[in-house]
């Protein structure tokens, strides 16, 4: 999964894909690249970040995604928590709904997904954007998150959205230590077990930096080492910024068939 920031505050390229033809290069050079599906994002989710007006999320990711569904053969999800945003979006072209909320954020999610028939994300995040990284804690962080997503797609299927539809997250970066976020890559098998598709999104994160004492230019060898090591422990999709060498770190990573 490729990932597009049309935003000008995202933590690692805010500003940089703003611009309508700026956005649809990149997402066509993800595509290129071998990106299986590109995920439009037009509010910020770094820790601190300000909550966005739906107007203005609306302006942002519209056009994009209507771009997009027209020149791409691969699918767009729409990450965004609003409902109204992920309506306008799948009605432009987008067949899959990112929610870093799992359906908290906004009670009309749940339906606008399930009157849409199609997939939706739903992630771990302890908090919010703003709060989430306030000195995270857990009795036992890989048995909580899988906990908080089992009952997060329970809840998903209660309203009307078919388990088969519904992938989980364990949210890295999102109201966790370092310590968590490697903990749930060493363990990703457990959250595997609970039968649904799960998605990992390392790119980038600030673990990472830390782990490595690198800044964001220098946190693609990280990167590559959780997409590998979540690949082994049996994730589904990988949603990253550089596509390329993830797709080539994966394609050896099959050929050896490690796993």
């Amino acid at each position: 999964m490729g990932i597009l920031n049309v935003t000008p505050d995202s933590f690692s390229d805010g500003g940089r894909y703003a611009r309508l033809d700026a956005a649809v290069r990149q997402a066509e050079a993800m595509a290129d690249a071998g990106a299986a599906l590109i995920d439009v994002g037009g509010e910020s989710t770094r820790p601190g970040a300000p909550r966005v007006p739906e107007p203005e999320e609306l302006v942002r990711v519209i056009p994009v995604v209507r771009r997009l569904a027209k020149r791409l053969s691969v699918p767009i999800s729409i990450d965004t928590s609003k409902a109204e945003v992920a309506r306008q979006a799948l009605d432009a072209g987008a067949s899959l709904v990112n929610d870093v909320t799992a359906l908290r954020g906004d009670p009309g999610m749940a339906g606008v997904i399930a009157q849409a028939r199609v997939p939706v994300i739903l992630m771990h995040m302890r908090g919010t954007p703003r709060t989430m990284q306030r000195s995270p804690r857990y009795r036992h962080v890989t048995a909580d998150v899988c906990r908080f997503l089992a009952e997060a797609r329970h809840q998903a299927i209660a309203a009307g959205i078919p388990a088969s539809r519904v992938l989980l997250d364990p949210g890295l970066g999102f109201g966790k230590t370092v310590a968590h976020n490697l903990q749930l890559l060493r363990e990703l098998e457990a959250l595997v077990a609970l039968g649904a598709p799960v998605v990992v999104g390392p790119s980038r994160k600030s673990f990472i930096g830390r782990v490595l004492d690198a800044e964001l230019p220098d946190r693609l060898p990280g990167t590559l080492a959780c997409v590998v090591a979540a690949a082994a422990h049996g994730a589904h999709v990988v949603r990253v910024h550089e596509v390329k060498p993830a797709v080539d770190f994966l394609r050896m990573f099959n050929a050896i068939g490690a796993r």
